[in-house]
């Protein structure tokens, strides 16, 4: 273990005091560090990262990190040490699939440094010993809220743990709310991280309050914008439609907890993904309707956001998309349709987006060929985003400000940063931002009016734009469904020809037109209209063709730029420069922790968020707080009375009470004594694991202590199983095998499968051919299908997921009837149900009773062609996933390709006589045809 004692002089970034604390506390001592979102935690690790990378010989892990967040750690890591002029530093190495090579890894470990590395590599080098747990410095863990107990990165604590007493582990979150939720979180956390002490920093922490409170201040400006009448009324009908939507889940009587139902946790991101996981273990219990309402939830949500965030046109071209997707096929007599489409509300929501657009009201009747039969009865409204002119005021505001107040001078840039939530708030704004004082000229009453109209911004312009593109999109979008519903139809009437008469789904039979009438005044049968009873009033050809007239482009139109999709940038010193600080206008979303380097390099003078996030007030805090020179102004923009305060106010609350929960934990929290992570067993039991007691008619007793041992495929470590088999005391061997993913004894393999692996698996017959090469290596094939732990034990939910196969989703006997022809086809092959990875586990055990334990080195020659090199087998696997599933490739055909051809690219390119080399005529002429085919043809 490299000294620690040594201190090269080492400058750090940390110019607040609580960051200063926590570091200080990071330095003494391991502990779990949960800190409020945009207080700067990556800010803390990486200086806590240089401080060790600067000795030079360290070897610290970084686990957890994502591709962004090693982007940030290498950069400030580079930084400093640029800064501290530390030669032993050796920054941040990435070690991830694509690029490195087991020799490579293991010369890079060898010299030391910081290393960011994949969770799934990490784990096969840590048992197979190419990184040795005793040499590793440190650990440091991200994401911390992320880590369960069967999750990878427990696993890698756990066996770092074991093998590593000496070294520090750091762990680090800044999300609190997973921390509270369970029987005592924070201890069991605890316990899967292998620390004892909790470190919590919220907001109203007294020295975070102090170093972001007693400096010079942020300016902020509160600006509440009412809604539209039309926005409000869109908003109470969405709401109403949640409450009767949750009113009728609560109805269903599943037997579940349902106090946190209600409208105000509806409003959060990731109510519908509770809900359903709540319902997973009785998912195949539930009605179809139950079903049905758990997905309305999450598209009521999302048209909550969209309501807020798109213009007037955007969200009525939204809508009319749901109402298509929630169609039933012509001739369909199921009411299917989601139960919320019926209400008043619902209706009244439609009708209003529309209005916000045009009014007009549509005649009914049919439609004439002569489009100028009618006189013109639409009129374009084009509702314009309340936001949108208050940004307009902010900017002119600013402008001013700027102009008047000159001699303010300091360390901003006098950029305008404007912050909203998504890039296509960013498109909309840039649009606006461009074109908000672009006036099209129609008669002369708007000539007359010119004058007063440059004076204020408006969204006429873009807006008209909008809805001509709209209009247009409107008659493709009637074709494009009518096909779509045709495709259906075919589908449909190809199932009634297979399945008999219970799966009809068209019309009744002729001599039962009586009963699928139903009680309506009206028979539906066969008459009834293509778009089912649930249809709105169209517009008729003719007033739409007279609304496109009355907004064509004028010359105004004309003189403006179209959008840039694909600039060659030739001739690029003709057309660009670069712009001076103080011109610009930054529209970006919010990215995180990504946020605090925008700041930092934009260095702006105004910040404008254009929507609500408590997280990017705090980090505008810390930027203020750090900069004694750098003066900002927020204006902070909001809809008053909206479920975007709402949503703002409930998130504050929300991680308060977290914070609140883990500060009353911690204090009454037990100290954990062990913190080995080694599994706590009978000496006795452990002796005699494998006695064989049936010693009559000359059987031998024999005893051993070595643990058991099981070999497993290094793909399978994307599971939890391998964690939770190295939990009950087992040595994990990983190696590439070529036949079976576990091999417990010289006679049993095991080919586990998930229950959406034997779908696919089923599907491209690659199961046929793995049993086929167990059965040829191993006494005793089996085949384990294990399902989710928090999902149950039956194969009819996955009958019913929209995920699977259409064959899978219409007739879940399908896979059974698939099941029994491959135990016809393969008897010796036994077939495991498991309900869950850990009784998996138990299993194993069970199995390897009383048994020989496997050679590793055997496992990986079984199934390898004479002289081949087990390491040829490493490729990546994802290509090779995506290759299985093309017509024609076997395991055989698989390898060979692996070993002839680079990538997918190489793939695709090769002529068909190249392929019949390679995997024969029929299997080249299918890969061949499968990479060929063109996507317009049938």
């Amino acid at each position: 273990m490299p000294s620690e004692t040594a201190k090269p002089p080492v400058k750090l970034s940390l110019p607040l005091e609580y960051q200063q604390d926590c570091f200080s506390e990071l330095r003494n001592e391991d502990e779990l560090v949960i800190l409020a979102r945009g207080l700067g935690l990556l800010r803390v690790v990486t200086n806590l990262l240089h401080s060790y990378d600067a000795i030079g010989s360290n070897l610290v892990v970084v686990v957890g990190a994502d591709e962004r967040e090693n982007g940030w750690i290498g950069e400030a890591l580079a930084e400093h040490a640029a800064i501290s002029k530390t030669p032993a530093a050796r920054g941040l190495s990435q070690v991830n699939t694509d690029m490195m090579s087991v020799g490579m890894r293991e010369r890079m470990y060898s010299h030391g440094g910081i290393f960011s590395i994949t969770s799934r590599i990490l784990v096969v080098d840590l048992l197979s010993k190419l990184l040795s747990p005793e040499t590793v410095t440190g650990l440091v863990v991200l994401h911390s809220e992320r880590i369960i107990a069967t999750s990878i990165e427990a696993f890698i604590i756990r066996i770092y743990r074991q093998m590593n007493k000496a070294g520090f582990l750091k762990a680090f979150s800044d999300n609190p709310e997973p921390f509270t939720t369970g029987f005592a979180p924070l201890a069991s956390m605890m316990r899967n991280l292998f620390l004892r002490k909790p470190s919590l920093w919220p907001r109203f922490h007294v020295t975070v309050a102090k170093s972001l409170e007693g400096r010079k201040k942020a300016e902020v400006i509160e600006l509440e914008v009412p809604m539209t009448d039309g926005m409000r009324d869109i908003q109470h009908a969405i709401l109403e439609c949640v409450e009767v939507s949750i009113g009728e889940l609560r109805k269903a009587d599943t037997g579940l907890e349902l106090d946190d139902w209600t409208l105000d946790s509806a409003l959060h991101k990731n109510f519908d993904v509770i809900v359903r996981r709540q319902l997973d273990p009785i998912w195949h219990r539930v009605s179809y309707r139950t079903r049905q309402i758990v997905n309305d939830l999450s598209v009521l949500r999302g048209i909550l956001h969209a309501l807020l965030t798109y213009d007037a046109v955007s969200f009525n071209k939204y809508l009319d998309t749901i109402l298509a997707a929630h169609q039933p096929p012509p001739g369909s007599n199921r009411q299917n349709q989601s139960p919320w489409l019926f209400l008043d509300a619902a209706n009244t929501m439609f009708e209003t987006a529309k209005r916000r657009v045009y009014t007009g009201k549509p005649i009914d009747g049919e439609v004439p060929e002569a489009s100028g039969a009618l006189p013109d009865s639409l009129r374009p409204v084009l509702e314009e985003q309340p936001k949108w002119a208050l940004l307009a005021d902010i900017l002119e505001e600013i402008e001013r400000d700027a102009y008047f107040n000159p001699g303010i001078r300091d360390d901003s840039s006098g950029t305008i940063l404007i912050m909203c939530s998504d890039q296509g708030t960013c498109r909309q704004l840039r649009e606006f931002l461009q074109n908000m004082h672009v006036r099209p000229q129609q008669t002369n009453e708007d000539d007359a009016a010119d004058g007063d109209a440059e004076v204020k911004a408006s969204a006429t312009f873009m807006m008209r734009r909008k809805l001509r593109n709209y209009l247009n999109w409107k008659k493709d979008f009637a074709r494009v469904s009518a096909s779509l519903f045709t495709e259906n139809q075919k589908v449909l009437e190809g199932f009634t020809d297979q399945r008999g008469a219970d799966g009809y789904r068209g019309k009744g039979p002729p001599n039962k037109r009586r009963r699928v009438r139903g009680g309506s005044s009206a028979a539906f049968g066969g008459g009834r209209p293509g778009n089912s009873s649930l249809q709105m009033a169209e517009d008729r050809e003719s007033q739409v063709a007279m609304l496109l007239a009355d907004i064509q482009p004028t010359d105004a139109d004309g003189a403006q730029k179209d959008e840039v999709a694909i600039d060659s940038l030739d001739d690029m010193e003709d057309y660009f420069e670069l712009y001076e600080m103080s011109d610009l206008v930054v529209v970006h979303p919010y990215d995180g922790d990504m946020d605090e380097h925008v700041l930092e390099e934009v260095r702006p003078r105004y910040v404008v968020m254009y929507e609500p996030d408590a997280a990017f007030i705090r980090r505008v805090e810390v930027y203020r707080s750090s900069h004694d020179d750098r003066n900002v102004r927020v204006y902070f923009m909001y809809y008053g009375g909206s479920v975007e305060e709402q949503r703002y106010l409930s998130a504050v609350r929300k991680e308060k009470d977290a914070f609140t929960r883990l500060i009353k934990e911690k204090g009454n929290m037990a100290v954990t004594i062990t913190l080995d992570g080694t599994a706590p067993s009978d000496p006795q039991e452990q002796f005699l694991r494998t006695v064989n007691t049936r010693i009559a008619g000359g059987g031998r007793l024999a005893a051993t202590a070595e643990p058991p041992r099981i070999v497993v495929d290094v793909r399978e470590f994307r599971s939890s199983l391998p964690s939770l088999l190295h939990g009950r005391s087992n040595v994990v061997v990983p190696c590439m095998l070529t036949v079976a993913d576990y091999v417990l004894t010289p006679y049993i393999c095991i080919e586990r499968k998930s229950v959406r692996d034997l779908i696919s698996s089923f599907k491209n017959g690659r199961l046929f051919n793995q049993a086929e090469t167990m059965l040829q290596h191993y006494k005793y094939p089996m085949l384990l299908i294990e399902f989710d732990q928090n999902k149950s034990f039956t194969l009819d939910t996955f009958g019913t997921d929209h995920t699977t196969t259409l064959s899978t989703a219409n007739n879940p006997q399908d896979l059974q009837s698939k099941l029994a022809l491959l135990t016809l086809a393969f008897p010796r092959l036994k077939i495991i149900w498991s309900s869950s990875p850990y009784q998996t586990a138990e299993i194993f055990d069970e199995l390897k009773k009383q048994q020989e334990e496997p050679d590793p080195i055997k496992a990986v020659q079984i199934g390898l062609i004479a002289g081949e090199d087990p390491s040829d087998q490493s490729f990546n696997q994802t290509p090779q996933d995506m290759l299985r599933a093309v017509p024609g490739m076997t395991e055989k055909n698989l390898s060979r390709i692996s070993l002839e051809v680079g990538d997918l690219a190489d793939v695709s390119n090769l002529t068909e006589e190249e392929l019949d080399v390679m995997v024969g005529k029929e299997a080249g002429r299918q890969v061949y045809r499968f990479f060929n085919r063109s996507v317009l043809e049938d």
